[in-house]
């Protein structure tokens, strides 16, 4: 009975450091926004971006008009993606809503450079958006509509995203003119590329299959110098019908040098594919000691 309740408690503390997280994603997204885009004539994408101009055109506060028109894509988000999603979308969406208006008057911290409006601008909402991403929320009703198309065809989230907000910037280019879109279109592919990076992972890994003469070999001396373990896998040539051990290996981004060059001294006509890891869970990926 200790155990069970030891556990929910474990997940309900998951839940409301998951929540947190989402709201502080919320509230860089909403800084980005007051102390660098909007002041700039640049504005942001999706429901956001609308809504920006919005405020604009009828005078209405951004927050009012951020938690008003995103409803029907939390509805979305509910129906076709789950309770869960839905509720630290909320939670962020409220967030972003209530840090536009507190930090309406925040004083500007970037003016009139372009190429530091967006770029600094874009990474700014790029950590908040990929940060309630990755923690199970989304900050935009495109975000929303991304996740679930994301399901459905083969394309990532931030790319999505992207596309979704060329008719949104078309919309923008009415209140701040074609150069005011064209440097949110700039800043918002930097926000998607670093959305890709915080939702994804910002270290990674590498997977490494690899096929060679001397498998023991190899499997021993990666043992040895990079601490990492290794599974076999038989694997049968389609031309020879010929038998080998297929060797797996996850390391870390930083040890894929040391890996080529263990291989290359080994087998310099080994077989090797590596693949991107994003993440890595479960299993036994802890390094060994180095002997």
């Amino acid at each position: 009975m200790s155990a069970i309740t030891e556990q929910k408690r474990n997940n309900k503390l998951k839940k409301v450091l998951r929540a947190i997280s989402v709201m502080i994603g919320a509230f860089i997204t909403a800084y980005g926004l007051e102390a660098i885009l909007i002041p700039n004539n640049v504005s942001d994408g999706g429901v956001t971006g609308l809504s920006i101009v919005g405020s604009q055109l009828i005078g209405l506060p951004l927050g009012l008009l951020i938690a008003v028109l995103n409803i029907p894509f939390i509805f979305l988000g509910y129906k076709q993606i789950g309770k869960s999603f839905a509720i630290y979308s909320v939670i962020g969406i409220v967030s972003l809503a209530y840090g536009t208006s507190i930090m309406h008057h925040i004083p500007t911290i970037i003016q009139g450079d372009t190429l530091l409006v967006t770029v600094i601008g874009g990474i700014i909402i790029g950590f908040g958006m990929g940060l309630a991403l990755r923690n199970g929320g989304a900050l935009d009703g495109i975000d929303m509509l991304a996740v679930l198309l994301a399901r459905k065809l083969p394309f990532g989230t931030s790319d999505l995203i992207l596309f979704l907000n060329l008719f949104v910037f078309i919309v923008v280019s009415t209140v701040f003119g074609l150069q005011g879109a064209f440097l949110s279109g700039i800043a918002y592919f930097i926000a998607s590329k670093v959305i890709h990076l915080v939702e994804e992972g910002l270290s990674g890994s590498k997977t490494f299959k690899i096929i060679t003469n001397q498998p023991e070999l190899m499997v021993e001396t990666i043992r040895d110098r990079l601490g990492r373990s290794a599974t076999y896998n038989l694997v049968e040539g389609g031309y020879s019908n010929e038998q080998f051990k297929e060797i797996t290996c996850v390391i870390n981004r930083l040890e894929d040098s040391k890996m080529k060059e263990i291989i290359y001294e080994i087998d310099k006509s080994a077989f090797v594919a590596v693949y991107d890891v994003s993440e890595v869970r479960g299993g036994n990926f802890k390094k060994h000691d180095i002997h």
